[in-house]
């Protein structure tokens, strides 16, 4: 393999002091299968990396392996990092994927299709600093479920900002736009809730059946989790894919920046609202509340924005400095890359 079709760059380059250089393509809590330019290999962590906290190896990871073993004794640092909050009561950052250039957003067109989940996910998009990109999977059954595609499409278009296409992995359609999204050595990773066809995306998309695929519960469109490993594929375009175990739960880990990025709309309209700490609940003078906005929309950007507030209230403050620092640094580099045509 050579290292520049995995997403080697200089980047990386820069930070290889000694050992092997490798890509995590596969991850559990103690197993990592990673490619490097001799091929497949199962690796372990190094005593000394469990030992000094070090950041612990994830999908997505570039590392270096020890020149005599497959063991990884260095974790490079990263340029995207995909995360949420680790579910339940604790207040620390579960990452799932890293070194992300692209996040599909993937939604089911039947009886499970959620645009306020759709919200949650592109914040979570823009705070792990890869490009979100909107697939409405199941489009052959968009039609039982009364369901107007093209006014779909038009209507998250308009509010996103980011590409939303439609297509069915059942049945092939629309998938030939998604290679145009990504050059060879890109790495894409695919999100959302069990059920939706992420598995078969990725066995549509790479002509072979590599993934489990589970039935869909007929009572309430939910899938069961037959992906329950993170992994990393190659795609025939030459770009990498990392398919997720379904979410049902997204807390967020991140900060109001990546929160109002993903509501231009409502912050556009928040600029004329007579209190600069206007909530948009019920202070007088809110031109929010009085924009005729989706109220719904409206209503999961306070309650993201309240929970948003309780993060910051119970997190250690130092590590969310450094976090929002990470963001800052992510961001500024998107910026340029869009204004330099990526």
């Amino acid at each position: 393999m050579q290292l520049e079709k995995l997403g080697w760059n200089g980047f990386f380059a820069s930070q290889a002091r000694a050992g092997v250089p490798a890509r995590v393509a596969s991850a559990t809590r103690e197993h990592f299968l990673v490619w490097t330019e001799n091929g497949e290999v199962e690796a372990s962590v190094s005593g000394q990396v469990r030992r000094n906290g070090s950041t612990w190896p994830a999908v997505g990871d570039w590392v270096a392996l020890r020149p005599d073993a497959p063991v990884i004794q260095q974790v490079f640092e990263r340029r995207t990092v995909l995360s949420r909050k680790h579910p339940g009561h604790a207040m620390d950052e579960q990452v799932l994927a890293t070194n992300i250039d692209a996040l599909f957003i993937v939604s089911g067109l039947d009886g499970d299709y959620n645009e306020r989940r759709i919200e949650r996910y592109l914040v979570v998009a823009r705070q792990s600093g890869a490009r979100p990109v909107i697939l409405l999977n199941k489009s052959d059954l968009a039609e039982q479920y009364r369901i107007d595609v093209g006014e779909v499409v038009a209507r998250l278009r308009h509010w996103s900002g980011a590409p939303v296409l439609a297509v069915s992995a059942a049945a092939g359609d629309g998938l030939e736009g998604l290679a145009d999204l990504l050059a060879p050595g890109e790495t894409a990773a695919l999100i959302g809730s069990s059920g939706v066809g992420k598995s078969t995306l990725v066995n549509r998309l790479l002509g072979q059946s590599r993934q489990v695929i589970g039935e869909v519960q007929a009572d309430d469109n939910r899938g069961r989790h037959t992906t329950t490993v993170r992994s990393m594929f190659i795609m025939p375009g030459g770009w990498l894919l990392i398919d997720m175990p379904g979410l049902r739960e997204v807390q967020l880990w991140a900060s109001p920046e990546q929160l109002d990025a993903s509501f231009e709309d409502v912050r556009e309209i928040a600029q004329a609202c007579r209190f600069r700490d206007c909530t948009h609940n019920d202070e007088p003078g809110c031109a929010v509340a009085a924009s005729g906005l989706d109220e719904d929309r409206i209503e999961n950007y306070r309650k993201m924005q309240r929970e948003l507030d309780y993060l910051d209230r119970k997190t250690d403050k130092r590590l969310m400095s450094e976090t929002r620092a990470r963001w800052k640094i992510i961001h500024k580099a998107m910026r340029k890359k869009t204004k330099d045509g990526w």
